[in-house]
């Protein structure tokens, strides 16, 4: 049984129920600043400077390369825990040390506006018992769901395939490489649960960031994962909330998972929970 009592009150408007709102194809993305992804901060430049060193090092030129070396920075430079704040400043997750899946998925994204590509967000409502195996023993306070930020990147079309859109990433006319929404599960091409360990499980230490670079994570029951369930996250997804140009107009418009109440008790010790410790 999972808990109501700690969420706030979410009129939920998915795309059916905008109507007048645009397809997420037309949903624009942004690499300003905003209060959460305070990329101008000195922290955050710094963390972008070492990305550039570090991509020079590698060899790495496109921008899906770079985010590719950003994240594996940020793997290991950001502990996991269980933070509830969502919308937490870039800069002090950075000042802690530790963060949160969502926490870290923002950090990306603020390096992402930084390097000039441009992020949005989709609002998915995940069942709450998808974290039942992180909290066997506390299920009862465990939301009835999740309110997950999970970004999208603008990416030349010769960075990837396939966007978010359904854009192959060419001009049809003109044959041209165009730009197309990159989901974070895609920043990673080529991936199976069958070729890495099998598919997430959301127990252990791994959280769906650090997954994403292992194996395929996606919500909505593509066909590359027929026959092949771990890959296959669609099941927990309970609403698709649609697109933001930022996580903060997601989290504006819905709130975040806890209300205040809740988060201002939880935080303290759920803020320095490594992922993977006994519940």
């Amino acid at each position: 049984m999972t808990s109501r009592l700690l969420m706030p009150v979410r009129t939920v408007l998915t795309d059916r129920t905008r109507g007048a709102e645009a397809p997420a194809g037309d949903v624009p993305g942004s690499t300003r600043p905003t209060p959460i992804l305070d990329r101008e901060h000195p922290l955050v430049t710094a963390l972008v400077a070492r990305v550039l060193r570090e991509s020079e090092a590698r060899g790495a030129v496109t921008d899906r390369a770079r985010l590719q070396v950003a994240h594996g920075i940020l793997v290991t430079a950001v502990r996991p825990v269980y933070s509830v704040e969502d919308r937490r400043r870039v800069s002090r997750t950075l000042r802690l040390g530790r963060g949160s899946c969502s926490q870290r998925m923002a950090v990306l994204e603020a390096v992402a506006r930084s390097l000039g590509v441009e992020t949005r967000v989709r609002g998915l409502l995940v069942d709450g018992t998808f974290w039942y195996p992180r909290f066997p023993k506390l299920r009862a306070f465990v939301p009835e769901e999740v309110l997950l930020a999970w970004p999208e990147f603008r990416l030349d079309g010769a960075d990837g395939p396939t966007g978010a859109d359904g854009d192959n990433g060419a001009d049809a006319s003109t044959g041209a490489d165009a730009s197309a929404w990159v989901p974070i599960a895609e920043l990673f091409t080529g991936l199976g649960p069958a070729e890495h360990g099998g598919g997430f499980t959301n127990s252990g230490a791994e959280t769906l960031f650090e997954a994403v670079a292992r194996t395929t994570v996606d919500w909505d029951a593509p066909a590359a994962c027929a026959g092949s369930a771990p890959c296959d996250l669609s099941a927990h997804l309970r609403t698709d909330l649609g697109r933001f140009s930022s996580r903060d107009e997601l989290f504006d418009l819905h709130g975040q998972t806890l209300c205040r109440p809740a988060r201002t008790l939880a935080e303290p010790v759920l803020g320095r929970w490594s992922v993977g410790a006994a519940a």
